[in-house]
């Protein structure tokens, strides 16, 4: 199975459409969106706390973003058709999916743009941040891909005053061991967030 690694047609239809309806009902503070490269393979990585959180990364930057999504979603007639369209990855999580990581990787050594959620799904306890899986940096070490850091906080509500996304400097892991690059990643993103809360 190969991935297309363009980014459909419908991805950036319905940005054109339902980005400036999100930014209206959410009034999100992107902060740092200049940090993005307009170009090459990157991995925009960060935490998950809502299910809008890569809507913020989308309406952040003109690049199409592959998003690894989990595999109900494309197991589910009501979404699946939108995943499609948009380019998401199906990503198995019960089970060590590495078709979803190799579809990833081939968008990367594209010179493409894969977002992705290291915690690995929705935060919904009261931890601060939970543990990040090996993923993200695994992949970001072996196509030798920046990585591009974010933390969103505040809330998913209308005209929302403190829905925030704060992104950081890109940075690569390819020299690094991955204990050394998830933990760097982690705080990273940790640091992030906190930023916004200040």
């Amino acid at each position: 199975m190969t991935m297309n690694k363009k980014v459909p047609f419908f991805y950036y239809f319905g940005k054109f459409i339902l980005g400036p309806i999100f930014k209206f009902y959410y009034n999100p503070k992107v902060i740092g969106k200049e940090l993005i490269p307009e170009k090459g393979k990157i991995l925009i990585a960060g935490n998950h706390k809502h299910l809008y959180d890569q809507f913020l990364t989308v309406i952040s930057t003109k690049r199409g973003i592959h998003y690894m999504a989990k595999k109900e979603y494309f197991d589910s007639p009501k979404t699946r058709w939108f995943m499609r369209l948009t380019g998401c990855i199906s990503v198995d999580r019960k089970n060590k999916d590495e078709l979803a990581k190799n579809l990833a990787m081939e968008v990367l050594n594209d010179e493409g743009a894969v977002g992705i959620f290291p915690e690995g799904t929705r935060n919904k306890t009261k931890d601060f941040l939970l543990p990040f899986k090996y993923g993200t940096v695994s992949m970001a070490k072996k196509t030798d891909s920046y990585i591009i850091p974010f933390g969103i906080t505040g809330d998913y509500v209308f005209r929302s005053k403190n829905l925030t996304i704060r992104y950081g400097k890109p940075f690569k892991v390819t020299n690094m061991d991955l204990d050394s690059a998830n933990e760097l990643l982690y705080k990273t993103v940790e640091k992030l967030m906190k930023t916004n809360l200040k």
